[in-house]
C-alpha cells in the first residue's frame, strides 16, 4: 500500500499533478495543514487542503486524511509528528512517500530528516521510505508583479488625465484589456495557488531525494569510493580489484581481491549503502549508489568528477 504524506502550503499543482501525470499508485494520503502568516493566508491554505482532499479521492481514488500542524515553525514538533506518522505507516507495512515541495522549509526539512532517521534506524524498511520534490513549470508571483506594474502605469495615466486638462486621456480599450488580464490572472491564482503545473525533470515529475546518513569511512573504503566516483561502473568486483591494484602499484593476489570483495560488501546495500551491486550472469556490476555519489562529491573538495 502506497501512503503519501503531503504538507500543504500555498501550492496545488505540485502536490497532485506529478502523481496524476506519472500515474503513481496512491492508496492513502495524509494532508498536513498549518498556520502560516496572516489569517487570510491560513484560510487560503485550508481551502487548498480541502480541494486537494477532494481531488485526491476523485482523481486517484485515494483514502485521504487531514491533520493540523499547530506551529509550522516549530521544527521539533514537526519532526516528532513526522516521525510518528511515518512510523505508523511502516508498522502497517505501507510504503511511505513524503512530498517536500510545499510548506515552510522548517516543515519540509523536519519531514525529510525524520524519513532519513527512520531509514537509518529501520534498515529492513529502507526501500519503503522515500522523499521527493517537484519543481513548478512557472511561478505566478512574477506575473502578478508585472500586472501590478501595468496597473500602476494605468492609474498614473488616469490620474494625469483627470488632473491635467491638456492630457490626451486614456484609451478605454486599454483599460478593458488590463482589467480582463488582471481578473483572469487573479482567478487562476485563486484556483491554482502560487505555482502552475509540475515541471518534468529527466523524464519524471518527481525528484526523489536520497535519504541516508554518512557513516565513518575507513581509508581503504575511501579508495574504493573515489575509484568508483572517477571511473564509474565496473562489470565485476574482480575488475574493480584489478584496476585498483594497478593504480596502487600492488600485486593482484587472491588476498587483495578478497580484501576488495569484503570492503565492497561493507559498503553495499547490506552495509553503509554507498555502493549498488546488480547481478549480471555470474558477476555483479558494481557502481556508486546515489548516496555514494553524494558522499564522494561531499568529500572530494571538487577534485573528483563523479562519473
Amino acid at each position: 500500500m502506497q501512503t503519501h504524506i503531503v504538507p500543504v502550503g500555498f501550492d496545488y499543482d505540485r502536490l497532485i499533478a506529478p502523481l496524476v501525470r506519472d500515474q503513481i499508485d496512491v492508496d492513502r494520503v495524509i494532508l498536513l495543514e498549518g498556520a502560516v502568516g496572516s489569517e487570510a493566508n491560513v484560510e487560503y491554505s485550508r481551502n487548498l487542503s480541502r480541494k486537494l482532499e477532494t481531488d485526491f479521492r476523485n482523481l486517484l481514488g485515494a483514502e485521504t486524511e487531514r491533520f493540523v500542524l499547530e506551529d509550522v515553525y516549530d521544527y521539533d514538533e514537526a519532526f516528532e509528528q513526522a516521525y510518528d506518522l511515518i512510523t505508523t505507516e511502516l508498522d502497517r507495512e505501507n510504503e511511505v512517500w513524503v512530498n517536500v515541495a510545499a510548506m515552510p522549509r522548517t516543515v519540509s526539512f523536519a519531514f525529510a530528516t525524520a524519513a532519513h532517521s527512520l531509514m537509518v534506524e529501520r534498515q529492513d524498511d529502507r526501500e519503503a521510505i522515500h522523499t521527493y520534490y517537484t519543481a513548478p513549470e512557472k511561478y505566478l508571483e512574477t506575473e502578478l508583479a508585472e500586472e501590478l506594474r501595468e496597473g500602476i502605469d494605468l492609474l498614473s495615466d488616469l490620474q494625469r488625465a483627470y488632473s491635467d486638462e491638456t492630457a490626451v486621456g486614456v484609451d478605454p480599450d486599454r483599460i478593458g484589456r488590463r482589467l480582463e488580464s488582471a481578473r483572469d490572472l487573479l482567478a487562476e491564482f485563486d484556483e491554482r495557488g502560487t505555482t502552475i503545473g509540475a515541471k518534468e525533470i529527466d523524464g519524471t515529475h518527481i525528484v526523489e531525494l536520497p535519504v541516508a546518513s554518512f557513516s565513518n569511512v575507513k581509508p581503504f573504503e575511501e579508495l574504493i569510493l573515489y575509484k568508483l566516483g572517477e571511473d564509474g561502473e565496473f562489470g565485476s568486483v574482480s575488475e574493480l580489484a584489478e584496476s585498483l591494484a594497478r593504480e596502487l602499484n600492488e600485486e593482484y593476489t587472491d588476498s587483495f581481491r578478497s580484501k576488495v570483495i569484503y570492503t565492497v560488501d561493507r559498503l553495499g546495500p547490506g552495509g553503509k549503502g554507498y555502493i549498488e551491486r546488480e547481478e549480471h550472469g555470474k558477476s555483479y556490476r558494481t557502481r556508486l549508489s546515489r548516496i555514494g555519489e553524494l558522499w564522494v562529491r561531499a568529500h572530494s573538495d571538487g577534485d573528483v568528477d563523479v562519473y
